[in-house]
């Protein structure tokens, strides 16, 4: 079992960061949970562990930290693992979203990402790796390309750049991520939709992917849903996805507009039997985005959408393998 409900004690942290007792729900197993604030007000929980270069793990939606238990323990035992909750996901904060506007700029990702590199360095790392996994590899995405002097190199799992998917809407995507648009509607309707019944909105997210590899742990999508039945959970996570199709497109075509691109290795991994591995070519999809000359590697593996717990072993030995 690679999670566990004891609370570690926190060691040498800085004066940014506190020790929380959240020993209601699952954890990482050896690692120490702290609270960090990232921004006035808004305070991420981490779980860090190990030793070595830091690595820096993002979860996506609807999920939490926990996405990374079948990983993280073994990464850290040759790496320094930081594995936070999003902001507006898990246990961190989730500041309510704009309300002057219908992009909700509070979860945008250059906002979301800035978040991340406080967090850093409030735990002492100037330079790291990103591992970013659906939500966690947008927000990893925009931390690359707007402060790559703290990015070592970049992977990111079952993804392809959000660009590129708002700009080649077609009835493939429609269907298959029929959710982005759903969620980045406006007047309340998803979150008024999603609180009637949010225990059955993530059971049947995730039920959606169950094709190939290992099966989910249950108490983990436990954790989930009682992340995830938090109003506030509920009125963020929808925000990151108005977010997603509002303000981040705007960003992302100034970079575009600007010749911006990714100016650090990239790995792309995905399941070879999710929506993007069954869609796109992910590597050639990804290529317009990463400078000339940059690396970027990839490769399908054998599991649906939720890489690092469907397919454990194989994303770990490839990331280990990018980050050597």
């Amino acid at each position: 079992m690679v999670v566990t409900p004891v609370v570690e004690a926190a060691t040498g942290a800085e004066a940014a960061v506190a020790t929380e007792d959240r020993s209601a729900g699952p954890r990482l197993d050896g690692f120490t949970y702290d609270r960090v604030e990232v921004a006035p007000g808004v305070h991420l929980q981490v779980a860090t562990a190990g030793s070595g270069p830091p690595v820096l793990l993002l979860h996506g939606y609807p999920q939490t930290h926990l996405i990374w238990s079948r990983v993280a323990p073994e990464l850290a035992r040759t790496h320094t693992v930081v594995v936070p909750d999003l902001r507006g996901y898990g246990d961190s904060d989730k500041p309510a979203p704009d309300a002057d506007g219908p992009d909700d700029a509070a979860y945008s990702k250059r906002v979301m990402a800035a978040d991340l590199v406080s967090l850093m360095s409030a735990l002492g790392h100037d330079r790291y790796a990103v591992v970013g996994h659906d939500r966690g590899g947008r927000v990893g995405h925009r931390l690359t390309l707007d402060s790559p002097e703290h990015v070592d190199r970049l992977a990111v799992l079952d993804i392809v750049p959000t660009l590129h998917a708002f700009e080649h809407v077609d009835r493939t995507l429609a269907h298959g991520y029929f959710h982005w648009f759903f969620l980045a509607a406006g007047g309340g309707i998803p979150e008024t939709m999603l609180a009637g019944d949010p225990e059955a909105w993530v059971r049947l997210r995730v039920a959606d992917h169950p094709t190939s590899g290992e099966p989910l742990d249950p108490a983990l999508l436990d954790d989930y849903v009682r992340c995830f039945a938090d109003r506030a959970t509920i009125a963020a996570s929808c925000a990151d996805y108005r977010a997603a199709a509002g303000i981040d497109l705007v960003h992302d075509r100034a970079d575009r507009d600007a010749g911006r691109r990714l100016t650090r290795p990239v790995l792309a991994l995905w399941g070879a039997h999710g929506f993007v591995g069954t869609t796109y070519d992910v590597l050639a999809t990804w290529a317009p985005f990463v400078a000339d000359g940059v690396e970027l590697t990839g490769r399908a593996l054998a599991c649906d959408h939720y890489v690092p717990e469907q397919a454990p072993e194989q994303t770990l030995a490839a990331v280990r393998e990018f980050l050597t």
